[in-house]
């Protein structure tokens, strides 16, 4: 007898996994990343007893914990003219491609990298098939997604619920008034911030220039609030003319 559990791409159970096997080692945990599009089915059919799934997903006959927010990045060529950026906002892409969206979050990629087009993915995902020939930009007013545990609520008893307090942080002394409680509005937005500039350090890192703009290792001086969406298009229509130019 063993506690499946399905997770979708971006998600990484390996810390519960472990808090698990030493709180239940009478209990193996099987774990599994599968489509986002087979998960519903597979829990649904008790396939598998629980399933970290990526909101929005049909509840009925599930019982629903929200867990944490994912930032929105967009995808581009690593030749775009805003592959430098810092930041971008939505309108900053108007008129550009979008890459046609493939079930499999690394052939959208693919054709990211191929020069369809651009496409918004989390964070997560971005960073489990990040490419060389691909950069990753912080969206500073796209919508955030958010991950959630899920489970049939016919199969809600003790082992369930006790796997539900080790991803709430809960102890094995502890009781369900001490697990982690949903992140505030506002603690959320300051952990969003937090991972934009992680992202953005990130990408920085990888390139090893130290760069957090177009500056050589100077602050641009911009901020989400502040940041002017003409001004990044008139940087890359400029740029486009100096390509034709050559």
């Amino acid at each position: 007898m063993a506690l499946r559990l399905d997770y979708v791409a971006g998600v990484s159970p390996a810390k519960w996994l472990r808090a698990w096997g030493e709180r239940r080692p009478d209990l193996p945990l099987e774990a599994a990343r599968v489509d986002e599009h087979v998960q519903l089915e597979r829990l649904r059919q008790g396939e598998v007893d629980l399933a970290f799934v990526r909101l929005p997903v049909e509840t009925d006959g599930l019982h629903l914990i929200r867990l944490w927010e994912e930032l929105a990045v967009v995808a581009l060529p690593k030749e775009h003219p805003f592959a430098d950026e810092a930041e971008l906002a939505l309108a900053d892409l108007a008129g550009e491609a979008l890459a046609p969206v493939q079930p499999d979050p690394a052939m959208t990629l693919e054709l990211v990298a191929a020069g369809t087009g651009y496409a918004i993915v989390p964070h997560s995902i971005a960073r489990l098939h990040q490419r060389r020939d691909v950069v990753a930009i912080p969206l500073v007013d796209a919508p955030s997604t958010r991950i959630a545990l899920v489970w049939r609520t016919e199969r809600d008893d003790d082992d369930i619920q006790e796997f539900v307090g080790v991803v709430r942080g809960r102890t094995a002394r502890s009781s369900r008034a001490d697990e982690t409680p949903e992140l505030s509005p506002a603690k959320a937005a300051k952990k969003a911030a937090a991972e934009r500039r992680a992202a953005e350090a990130a990408r920085g890192g990888g390139k090893g220039t130290g760069k957090t703009g177009k500056g050589s290792g100077k602050s641009t001086g911009k901020s989400a609030s502040g940041r002017s969406s003409k001004s990044a298009s008139a940087r890359a229509a400029s740029q486009r003319g100096r390509r034709k130019g050559r």
